[in-house]
């Protein structure tokens, strides 16, 4: 009989899906790695398992412990899946811009959530890296994961993501491209096909208000660029660890607005329905229109799944009172 011992078993191995409607305009072929069919439905699952199983074998985290994190969401369910598994309690910390939904998902599989303001600096004790931070300090038996810095993040996309995206193109691929949040995804992904093929490009995906693009650019960490902005998921006001920098060929920004139409978009036009960043991520595709051929084959990476984003990307009178539609 073919079954998986317990639902972390059925982690990876999501499929390649082509775009065909909102990338017409561009000459390449477009395929998404849809990581939704992931059980806690985004691609952190991958990267929460491996942190913990790293946490494990080292000793950092101990039978009975409880796991701290500070999350915008997807990286706390994957966690929380992976503690019901394993027997661990899960507390996380989150911004106050997250959905609702999130929050509430993450309270349904037994997670403690604390929600922080969103417009301070990551250095305020009231800020959702501080508070994490000090509840791991401060509580018995516990783990702080800090996805951020935590080398197991990449690792996991080194293992898992880039190897499947391989095999799935045949090697074929030309192009990745994805939403940089925490960094572990487009650093483990792209050092991995980097390896099989220098000449694979890898883009990033910021919004306005993040540090990244510049950056990247320019090698200034400048303050004057970080603003709060909606979308979620995506662009820092820090400079993770595990965001290699030399392994991304570049970055593109998308305003908040492109993000939330674009989002609507994949449902609409495309059957896909999916989180703030996949639509972030469609549009950057199409402003980067210019770096493509015709027989590239672009790998766009869709996080997570619009059932978090119902009361807001997904709701026209948030969109209305947003100025995002009419």
């Amino acid at each position: 009989m073919d079954y998986a011992k317990n639902i972390l078993e059925t982690i990876g191995n999501t499929p390649l899906v082509k775009l065909n409607k909102l990338t017409a305009e561009l000459p390449c072929l477009v395929l998404a790695k849809y990581e939704t069919f992931n059980p806690g439905n985004s691609v952190k699952d991958r990267m929460a398992v491996q942190m913990i199983e790293d946490a494990e074998a080292d000793g950092r985290l101990k039978p009975g412990g409880t796991i701290i994190e500070g999350t915008s969401g997807n990286t706390g369910m994957g966690l929380a899946l992976a503690a019901i598994i394993k027997g661990y309690k899960c507390i996380f910390v989150m911004a106050d811009k997250q959905s609702k939904e999130k929050v509430d998902i993450l309270k349904a599989v037994g997670a403690e959530v604390v929600v922080c303001p969103t417009a301070v600096d990551p250095d305020d004790p009231r800020s959702y890296y501080s508070v994490s931070k000090r509840l791991g300090e401060e509580t018995p038996n516990s783990w702080y994961v800090n996805q951020y810095d935590n080398p197991s993040n990449a690792k996991a996309h080194y293992k898992s993501t880039g190897p499947e995206i391989w095999k799935q193109t045949e090697g074929k691929i030309t192009h990745f491209v994805v939403g940089v949040g925490t960094g572990g995804t487009i650093s483990g992904v792209g050092k991995y096909l980097k390896e099989q093929n220098p000449d694979v490009k890898v883009w990033g995906i910021d919004t306005y208000g993040s540090v990244f693009k510049k950056y990247h650019e320019t090698g200034v960490f400048d303050e004057n660029e970080i603003y709060p902005y909606v979308t979620e998921g995506i662009g820092e006001d820090i400079l993770p660890k595990n965001v290699d920098f030399d392994i991304i060929d570049g970055f593109t920004k998308v305003t908040d607005k492109d993000a939330c139409v674009y989002t609507q978009l994949l449902a609409k036009e495309e059957g896909m329905f999916l989180g703030n960043s996949a639509g972030a991520a469609v549009k950057g595709l199409l402003q980067l229109k210019d770096h493509f051929k015709k027989d590239d084959v672009v790998v766009v990476l869709f996080h997570d799944h619009g059932s978090r984003y119902v009361g807001k990307m997904f709701n026209d009178d948030w969109m209305r009172d947003m100025g995002y539609i009419d």
